[in-house]
């Protein structure tokens, strides 16, 4: 029997791709990753999660990151749509990797909502356990954390190699929003790789457009 885990990262950053990503495991091996020190990668360190990454996929029967830019997550938010963007995102990651049942980081208020909604777009479908912090509960949702959180912060560094000091890519983080707000200013509009729908973005547009009505 193959169980699944399915999470994402980067979910709140204003820069940058949102990732999901998945793991099958045989049920038998799931104690092999917790031998490893497989957990919720939020409480990893970045050297500890770049060394589980390999381990994780030697274990794996099976694994699939998914990555969905800017310009798809904008178009979702501007319909209220996020959580069923990411619902369908983690479908698509479901039918890859192959599982009998599947525990999935449920990001909406209504667990059984959210599992409704990954079901809508599969054809076949697995047992769907929808829950939240299930990163820290079930250790084929952490593993499947790691890969994505990994997967994600390779993207950001992709990003501070081409434009140096971005930060983290999070409106929380001050290094970003002056990346953000120094960008604006210059060029007159938003980085392409930045989510135009997040309120710090669509404020700082506003105010552009405001100003060059002056």
């Amino acid at each position: 029997m193959l169980i699944g885990g399915v999470d994402e990262a980067g979910r709140g950053s204003i820069l940058g791709p949102l990732v999901v990503a998945g793991v099958s495991v045989r049920q038998s091996r799931l104690t092999n990753l917790k031998e490893m020190g497989v957990r919720d990668s939020k409480l990893l360190t970045p050297k500890a999660r770049a060394r589980l990454v390999d381990e994780i996929k030697s274990v794996a029967d099976h694994y699939h990151v998914h990555a969905i830019d800017t310009a798809e997550i904008d178009s979702s938010v501007l319909l209220k749509g996020l959580n069923r963007l990411e619902a369908k995102a983690m479908a698509h990651v479901i039918t890859r990797i192959r599982a009998d049942e599947v525990y999935v980081d449920c990001c909406d208020t209504n667990p059984g909502r959210y599992r409704d909604h990954i079901a809508s777009h599969l054809e076949e479908c697995p047992k769907i356990h929808s829950m939240h912090h299930a990163d820290r509960i079930n250790v084929a949702v952490s593993a499947a954390s790691i890969l994505a959180k990994v997967t994600r912060d390779s993207e950001i560094q992709k990003l501070k190699k081409k434009h140096r000091n971005i930060g983290s890519g999070y409106p929380s983080d001050e290094k970003t929003m002056l990346f953000i707000r120094n960008w604006v200013a210059r060029k007159k509009c938003a980085p392409v790789f930045a989510r135009k729908s997040w309120k710090p973005m669509r404020l700082l547009l506003e105010g552009l457009e405001q100003r060059a009505r002056v």
